[in-house]
């Protein structure tokens, strides 16, 4: 699984502790220095039957910054990937990504569910 994550959030930390806790192996990584590409973006999309708008960091200080809330609006989902894949600090994190599903955002009954715990 592949855990990513922005070191100083404390909804990140709270996930990660939990991974650790219950003894469930990832691979780290930071969002901000290797941001998820275009492709691989693209690829969750399809395969988990994501909306992209559950990507976007909507408390965010970029997204607020940007005006996206506006401006989303009017953007196709081609845009909506490529503004994503161009800076971390606008995807919502964290993000669990394994072979059959991507947990976004740390609500710990979902996780304790997927992880049957």
């Amino acid at each position: 699984m592949q855990f990513i994550e922005y070191a100083k959030c404390s909804t990140c930390k709270k996930a990660k502790k939990f991974l650790d806790d219950n003894n469930i192996k990832y691979v780290d990584r930071a969002i901000k220095e290797d941001t998820p590409t275009y492709e691989e973006i693209s690829l969750w999309i399809e395969k988990f039957n994501l909306d992209v708008k559950r990507l976007f960091n909507t408390s965010g200080m970029k997204y607020r910054e940007l005006g996206l809330k506006t401006k989303l609006v009017d953007m196709n989902i081609d845009d909506k990937i490529k503004l994503l894949s161009s800076d971390g600090m606008l995807i919502k994190r964290p993000i669990l990504v394994g072979d059959d599903k991507i947990l976004i955002g740390f609500k710990e009954k979902e996780w304790m569910e997927y992880f049957n715990k």
